[in-house]
C-alpha cells in the first residue's frame, strides 16, 4: 500500500496532463472532444480510480452562484479526503472561490512545481503556474482514493 501512496500522485498528474489540449465544452468529459473543470475531474477519476462514484447532476456555469450549500465541496467530501488547503501536494484536488461570497465552482488538479491543470472557458485545459490570483482563489483541498 505504501508504494501505491507514493505513485498515485504521479499518476493522477500524467492522467491530468494527457487532457491538455482537450476544448473547453460545458458539462463534457470527453479527452481529446470537450470537457469543463469538473469534466476533466471526472476523467482523471475514471482513469486511475474506476467508475465514477455518483451520477453527475446538471449544473449551472455562473460562478458568482451564491447560496447556503457547497455543492461541489460536498461531492467531493463524500469521495475523496479533505484536506488543509496548505497540505495540498501533486495530484490533489484544489476548488476556487471564483467570487466573494460565491460558492466554490472551478476544480483544478495541482500537478507541483507550483502549476496546476484545469479546463477554463476559452482555452480549453491547459496546465498553468499557480499565482497569487489563483491561490487566493483556493476555497478547498481533496485528494483522490488510493485504489
Amino acid at each position: 500500500m505504501t508504494g501505491a501512496r507514493n505513485t498515485a500522485p504521479t499518476r493522477i498528474v500524467k492522467s491530468a496532463r494527457r487532457w491538455i489540449g482537450t476544448p473547453y465544452h460545458d458539462q463534457a468529459s470527453v479527452r481529446g472532444v470537450g470537457c469543463d473543470c469538473l469534466g476533466l475531474l471526472r476523467g482523471v477519476w475514471r482513469d486511475v480510480v474506476g467508475p465514477e462514484p455518483m451520477p453527475m447532476p446538471p449544473y449551472s456555469r455562473d460562478w458568482g452562484e451564491a447560496g447556503p450549500v457547497e455543492v461541489l465541496a460536498e461531492a467531493a467530501r463524500a469521495a475523496m479526503q479533505e484536506l488543509d488547503v496548505a497540505e495540498a501536494r501533486a495530484g490533489d484536488i484544489i476548488l476556487f472561490r471564483m467570487r466573494a461570497g460565491a460558492i466554490a465552482k472551478h476544480v483544478g488538479i495541482l500537478s507541483g512545481g507550483g502549476h496546476f491543470i484545469h479546463a477554463y472557458e476559452r482555452t480549453g485545459v491547459i496546465e498553468e503556474h499557480l499565482t497569487p490570483a489563483w491561490q487566493r482563489r483556493i476555497a478547498f483541498a481533496f485528494r483522490f482514493p488510493v485504489r
